[in-house]
C-alpha cells in the first residue's frame, strides 16, 4: 500500500501543477495578443474583440490536430503496424495493462530503429496508439517494458496527448501573431500614428519578441511535468517502480539517436530521442522537453 499512496501523491501533484500551469498559460495568451492588438491600432474595433477572433482561429487549428495529429506523428515517425502474430508476448503485455488501467486497448505500432525508445499518440482512448522501437523491445526485458507500456498508456489516460496538441497551437497562434506584427511594422500596413497609444506600441514590441519564447519554455514545462505524472501513474498499474526506472536508465545510456525524431515530435518520446541534446543546470533545464533522468529515477525509487 506504501507504494500505491506514495504514487497517489505523486499524481495529484502533478495534476495540481500542470493545470496550475495552464491556467496562468491561458491568461498569458490572451494578454499578449490583446496587447498586440492594441498595438496593431484596433482600439477602435476592441482589443478583446481581437483577442476572441485570434481565439476562434487557435479552436479551428485545435480541431484540425484533435482529428489528424496521431496521423501525422506516426507518418512522419515512419511507423508500421505491429500485429498479435507479429509478437504475441506484447499484445498479452498490453492486454494486462489495459485490463489493469480500464482502457481499450490501443492499437501498436513500431519503428524499424535499433535506438531504445516509445511514445504515445490518439486523440483520446479509443483512438490511441503507442509506438515502440524495434530496440526497445530486444534491450528491455518483460518488466522494463511493462514499466514503459504502462508509461504510454498513462499517457493515453490522462490526455497527454490532446493537451499538449492544445498547448502547441496556442504557441503557434502566439508566434504567428508576433512574426505578423513585427514584419507590419517594416513592411506597409496601418500608419504608425493610428496603431494605438505609444505604451501600447512599445508593450507590444516586447510582447512580440518575448511572448514565443516564454510561450515555448511554458510548453515545455507541461511537457516534463506530464513526464512525472504519466511516470507516477504507471507506477499505479504495474505496482513496481523499479522496472520503469531500469528502463529509464538503459534508454538513457543509449547514446544512439532514433533517426525519424525530430525538435516537433521529441516531446512525445518517454526519453528524449535527440541523444547529447539535452542541457544542464537549472537554467538551460528550462529548454529540456523532458525531466533529467536523475530526478524521475528518484521520484520513482521514493514511491
Amino acid at each position: 500500500m506504501a507504494i500505491v499512496n506514495t504514487a497517489w501523491d505523486h499524481v495529484s501533484g502533478n495534476i495540481f501543477k500542470t493545470w496550475l500551469i495552464m491556467f496562468f498559460f491561458s491568461i498569458f495568451t490572451v494578454g499578449v495578443i490583446y496587447v498586440i492588438a492594441m498595438g496593431f491600432g484596433y482600439g477602435e474595433v476592441g482589443g478583446l474583440g481581437i483577442v476572441g477572433f485570434a481565439l476562434i482561429m487557435a479552436g479551428v487549428m485545435n480541431f484540425i490536430s484533435y482529428f489528424w495529429s496521431d496521423k501525422i506523428v506516426l507518418g512522419v515517425s515512419r511507423a508500421k503496424p505491429l500485429t498479435e502474430k507479429d509478437n504475441k508476448e506484447l499484445y498479452r503485455l498490453v492486454e494486462n495493462l489495459c485490463i489493469a488501467s480500464g482502457l481499450p486497448f490501443p492499437k501498436i505500432y513500431t519503428i524499424e530503429d535499433s535506438a531504445t525508445n516509445a511514445f504515445a499518440t490518439g486523440r483520446d482512448p479509443k483512438h490511441a496508439a503507442i509506438c515502440f522501437t524495434s530496440g526497445i523491445l530486444q534491450k528491455l526485458n518483460k518488466q522494463e517494458l511493462e514499466g514503459v507500456t504502462a508509461h504510454e498508456l498513462s499517457h493515453v489516460g490522462n490526455r497527454d496527448t490532446l493537451l499538449m496538441a492544445v498547448v502547441s497551437v496556442l504557441i503557434g497562434t502566439i508566434a504567428l501573431l508576433s512574426d505578423f506584427f513585427l514584419r507590419s511594422m517594416w513592411f506597409g500596413g496601418r500608419d504608425r500614428d493610428s496603431r494605438g497609444n505609444q505604451l501600447f506600441m512599445i508593450l507590444a514590441i516586447v510582447a512580440a519578441i518575448l511572448a514565443p519564447i516564454v510561450a515555448t519554455l511554458i510548453q515545455l514545462a507541461v511537457s516534463r511535468r506530464r513526464e512525472f505524472l504519466a511516470d507516477a501513474s504507471g507506477v499505479l498499474l504495474t505496482r513496481y517502480p523499479e522496472g520503469l526506472a531500469n528502463a529509464l536508465r538503459k534508454i538513457s545510456a543509449d547514446k544512439e539517436p532514433l533517426e525519424v525524431a525530430n525538435r516537433g515530435t521529441a516531446h512525445l518520446y518517454i526519453v528524449n530521442p535527440l541523444k547529447g541534446q539535452q542541457l544542464v543546470g537549472w537554467f538551460a533545464g528550462l529548454f529540456n522537453t523532458h525531466p533529467p533522468i536523475d530526478a524521475r529515477v528518484k521520484a520513482l525509487r521514493e514511491m
